[in-house]
């Protein structure tokens, strides 16, 4: 079984290589075969998965996540972190040039030192709100 310290320094490389980096191919050590993402608007495997963070660094070149605080409880590892990065590509529309600061909640479960499932809550309400996206009173964006 994986010590706790590994379980923790697991998640550590996934985002300081998938997200940080861009290097995605560092993953794959990472997940279990028979990943399964439950994020809502994600894809649920981990080629998807990897799509889905270059999607998100084409649309935020800069984007940088930094760990606040990580707890390990048995095979479940939770993690709050914060996003930031500026919208220089397309999201929900043409790259905004505004940045954005957001929370991110994660819970990721371990089976043989691997992550097999992942839950995440980004704050989407303030991300769309800090780009601009959110329609205002008068139908005006903000």
């Amino acid at each position: 079984m994986m010590s706790s310290s590994e379980q923790l320094e697991v998640f550590r490389q996934v985002i300081e290589e998938g997200f940080n980096k861009g290097n995605y191919d560092a993953l794959d050590s990472l997940f279990s075969s028979d990943y399964r993402e439950h994020q809502f608007g994600l894809q649920s495997t981990l080629e998807g998965f990897k799509r889905d963070i270059q999607s998100l660094r084409t649309a935020f070149p800069d984007l940088h996540l930094t760990i606040e605080d990580m707890v390990e409880d048995g095979e479940k590892v939770w993690v709050r972190m914060t996003a930031r990065g500026t919208n220089q590509g397309p999201f929900f529309g043409p790259p905004t040039g505004k940045a954005m600061t957001i929370t991110v909640f994660d819970m990721c479960r371990f089976e043989d030192g691997k992550i097999v499932e992942h839950w995440g809550v980004p704050d989407r309400f303030a991300l769309m709100a800090q780009l601009g996206l959110l329609p205002q009173p008068g139908g005006q964006k903000a």
